[in-house]
């Protein structure tokens, strides 16, 4: 194992380097139709519609920008988090094969030898993603057409759901502590909330963000007491 300077020159510092040139370029690049639409027919929306139109995506996934990347940064790493969010299917696809990967492999979450694992484990999962995904777009709809239809319908909509509880039971048997606080805060803020009067609590991002950062904060308490390790 190398020393953490010498892991934050050959790793790290490269790493962050190509992940925000990777990152801004193609957020740049985003904007090219909206470019060709101004230069082309001069259509361009006001700039109070599109402030109102950011504002109403920002009220429903506001959260995330926050929440997802404090959440779901120790499995990813550094360099799987510049690609996951990239590439996306975050919580579906990309953190899942992060964690097979490191628990494969038996790395210890958060050490130099997850990053790189994670890293690999990312890396094989988009270049499978782009053929499955490829497929898919060709087949998918085809495929769907002649399943029956209460399994078309539980792939639709049960898919993420399975996955998530995949995850989660995987980390469960990890950390079964951790566990019962992820899921007893959200089902607290969601249930007990409405129950004594306060509503507001059961609105999703309040949920979303009691369960991350309580759930943290709960690890956090363990470890002190030498409960975690």
């Amino acid at each position: 194992m190398v020393s953490h300077e010498e892991f934050d020159k050959i790793w790290k510092k490269p790493a962050v380097k190509i992940g925000i040139i990777t990152i801004i370029v193609p957020m740049l690049m985003c904007f090219l139709p909206n470019v060709y639409l101004f230069l082309r027919f001069g259509a361009f929306p006001p700039l109070s519609v599109a402030l109102k139109a950011w504002a109403m995506i920002a009220t429903i996934f506001g959260a995330f920008y926050i929440v997802e990347l404090v959440s779901y940064y120790p499995i990813l790493g550094l360099t799987g988090t510049y690609i996951t969010f990239l590439t996306g299917n975050m919580g579906n696809l990309r953190v899942p094969c992060s964690a097979v990967a490191q628990e494969v492999v038996g790395v210890k979450p958060g050490t130099q030898e997850a990053e790189i694992v994670s890293t690999l484990g990312l890396t094989g999962s988009v270049v499978t993603n782009l053929f499955f995904t490829t497929l898919a777009a060709v087949a998918g709809a085809t495929l769907l057409a002649i399943f029956p239809e209460p399994i078309a319908i539980a792939f639709k909509q049960y898919t993420v759901a399975a996955i998530f509880g995949a995850v989660f039971g995987q980390f469960t048997l990890k950390y079964p502590a951790l566990a019962a606080a992820g899921l007893g805060i959200p089902l607290l803020l969601f249930i007990g909330g409405p129950t004594i009067g306060l509503s507001f609590l059961a609105e999703s991002w309040i949920v979303i963000i009691g369960s991350v950062f309580g759930t943290i904060g709960f690890g956090r308490l363990l470890y002190k007491k030498g409960l975690l390790h």
